[in-house]
């Protein structure tokens, strides 16, 4: 049967209808700001020049401290070099004639106390059986043994500690010729920039005032001016205390009988002072050594000798001789020397003191001061009651009168 005009209407209406275009216009895919590829590249460029930095800072670490203890130097010896350019000297030959000066001293010292040294060595190398025998006869009396010396002697050249040791030190003899150089380089690294720091010091200050303004060059002069004189002052202390640390030692050594105490007495006087945290270590131990070679009981005198002299200066002495040269409170001087020794090492135990009071003088320049009020407590007094009481029985009186 053919089908009807409802039955195909009615299929037309089933069949699925062809999809309406929308009118709403086409969406676009979300995009990047323009901003964020510059910032991503200037984030990582700065972590660059971070990591950069520290790399650099790291590997030039000791070249800073050799260019900061040729600062100080430099100006520890800028009063001589000034007072000779005044008289009408170059300054290029004030300063190699300092230096000079120096050397000289620092060289006829070391070799004074070098053949001083080989000489006590080589007394008790051929003492040293002596030494043995009598340590080896008071341990028998002593404890009731039979030790021989002889015996001793063989265990400890064939003793594998012994042999171990030699073998090590052989080992390490390139390490220690490379510290040799290495500290040799240092040296001469410091010297250097010391003597263009003080033969260019006028220079160096108008190089530096020529980026500044008026003002600025005002401080910046004075500040090295007050650098200049804090550290001529710190120079003067310590020569001051090696020199009463050096009578001090000299007399107990001349006591007790031990040859070459002036030598020794100046070693102990200079190492002490102008060497760091083992200075006073490094200058008790050869005098004790000396005494040893003498009698072995000196050197117990003379270990509790430093060791007292040590605290006497230490809490007595110093705090008040950097006061009154330095012009810092020495609790300032002894706190300072801490600090410097924590950041810096021995560096900075060297330089603290002087770097601490040309800050603080700096520093006392700018800061506003007032008149002090007068009350007792100020000047270390207290009020006292009954006196405090009378005042107010007055006032009281006052007020009804």
């Amino acid at each position: 049967m053919a089908p009807t005009e409802e039955t195909l209407s009615s299929d037309a209406d089933d069949t699925p209808s062809a999809p309406r275009a929308s009118s709403d216009p086409p969406q676009s895919p979300a995009r990047m700001p323009r901003w964020l590829p510059r910032a991503m590249v200037l984030a990582l460029a700065l972590v660059a020049c971070y990591r950069l930095a520290t790399w650099a800072f790291d590997q030039l670490t000791g070249l800073l401290l050799n260019i900061l203890i040729a600062f100080f130097l430099a100006l520890a010896i800028e009063p001589a070099v000034d007072r000779m350019a005044a008289r009408g000297m170059r300054r290029g030959l004030a300063t190699g004639l300092v230096f000079l000066a120096i050397l000289i001293g620092t060289a006829g010292f070391f070799t004074l106390l070098g053949s001083m040294l080989a000489d006590q060595i080589m007394t008790m190398v051929q003492d040293f059986p002596k030494y043995l025998d009598d340590v080896v006869s008071w341990i028998n009396d002593t404890f009731h043994t039979h030790l021989s010396r002889l015996e001793i002697q063989d265990s400890l050249l064939h003793s594998d500690w012994l042999q171990s040791y030699v073998k090590n030190s052989a080992d390490n003899v390139l390490d220690v010729s490379t510290q040799v150089l290495g500290g040799l380089f240092k040296t001469l690294t410091v010297t250097l920039f010391a003597f263009y720091f003080a033969a260019d010091g006028p220079r160096l200050r108008r190089a530096l005032c020529s980026v500044l303004p008026p003002t600025r060059q005002v401080e910046v002069l004075r500040a090295w001016e007050i650098a200049v004189a804090k550290t001529g002052g710190y120079i003067y202390s310590r020569g001051l205390m090696a020199l009463i640390s050096g009578v001090a030692h000299y007399i107990l050594l001349e006591a007790l009988g031990v040859p070459y105490a002036p030598a020794l007495a100046v070693w102990v006087g200079l190492i002490s002072q102008f060497i760091p945290t083992i200075g006073t270590y490094l200058a008790g131990a050869l005098p004790m050594l000396i005494a040893f070679t003498i009698e072995p009981w000196y050197a117990l005198w003379v270990l509790i000798f430093v060791v007292i002299y040590q605290q006497f200066e230490n809490y007595l002495l110093q705090p008040r001789i950097t006061a009154r040269t330095v012009d810092i409170h020495p609790a300032v001087s002894f706190g300072s020397v801490i600090a410097g020794t924590a950041l810096l090492g021995a560096v900075g135990a060297l330089i603290a003191i002087p770097a601490t009071a040309t800050l603080q003088a700096f520093l006392g320049a700018y800061i506003k001061r007032y008149d002090v009020t007068d009350d007792p407590r100020v000047h270390g007094r207290t009020r006292r009651r009954g006196a405090s009481a009378l005042a107010r029985m007055r006032a009281a009186l006052a007020r009804r009168g």
